[in-house]
C-alpha cells in the first residue's frame, strides 16, 4: 500500500475514533454516563452501530478511551500554566488552582465511578504526584514554601485537599479552598 494512502487511511480513523469520543463525551455530560448507548453514539458520529463496534466494543470501552483524553489533556493544560508562571512559587500555586478547577468543573459522580479503575488513572496520578513535587521542591529551595517537609509529603497534601474541590458549590469555595491549602505551605506555618 503506498505511504501516502496508509497515511490517508491512518487519519480517517483517528478523526473517526476522536469523533466517536467527543459525541460519547457529549452524551454523558448532557445525559448522564449511565444513559449513553452505542445507537445514540452511533447516529451523533453520523456512522453505523457496525462500523462503531469495530472501534469500540461497548460504551464503557469508549467512556474509558475518552476519560483518558480527558487526563491527558489536563496533565497537558497544568503544565502550560506552570510555563506562564515567573517564580517557583507562583508556578505551584497557579497550579494548585488549575488543578481545583478542573476538579470542581469536571466532577460527575457515575462518570468517576466507571472510569478511575483504569490504569490510566495510576498513570496520571503518579505523573500528576510527580509534577507538583517538583514544583513543591522548586519552590522550597527557593525559599517560597515550607522546607522542613519532605516535597513528597506535601505533594500528596496538596493533591488530596486540593480535590475536595469536586465537592464545592462554586468557584468562590475553590478559590477559598486552594487559599487554605497554599497558606498551609508558606515557611511561618509550622
Amino acid at each position: 500500500m503506498p505511504k501516502l494512502w496508509s497515511t490517508t487511511i491512518e487519519s480517517h480513523r483517528r478523526e473517526v475514533r476522536d469523533a466517536i469520543l467527543d459525541a460519547t463525551g457529549t452524551l454523558a455530560t448532557e445525559r448522564g454516563v449511565l444513559s449513553v448507548t452505542m445507537s445514540q453514539i452511533a447516529d451523533d458520529v453520523g456512522i453505523g452501530r457496525a462500523t462503531l463496534y469495530k472501534y469500540f466494543p461497548d460504551v464503557d470501552t469508549i467512556l474509558l478511551a475518552w476519560h483518558e483524553r480527558q487526563v491527558s489533556a489536563h496533565l497537558v493544560e497544568l503544565a502550560a500554566v506552570r510555563d506562564r508562571a515567573a517564580t517557583a512559587g507562583e508556578r505551584l500555586v497557579a497550579v494548585l488552582r488549575a488543578y481545583a478547577l478542573i476538579e470542581h468543573e469536571h466532577h460527575d459522580a457515575d462518570l468517576t465511578e466507571l472510569v478511575h479503575r483504569g490504569e490510566h488513572v495510576v498513570r496520571a496520578h503518579r505523573e500528576l504526584h510527580a509534577f507538583v513535587r517538583d514544583l513543591v521542591a522548586d519552590a522550597a529551595a527557593a525559599g517560597e514554601v515550607r522546607g522542613d517537609v519532605a516535597p513528597d509529603e506535601l505533594a500528596s497534601y496538596c493533591i488530596h485537599a486540593v480535590g475536595a474541590a469536586s465537592t464545592l458549590p462554586t468557584k468562590a469555595a475553590v478559590r477559598r479552598l486552594v487559599g487554605v491549602v497554599t497558606a498551609g505551605l508558606l515557611l511561618n506555618a509550622r
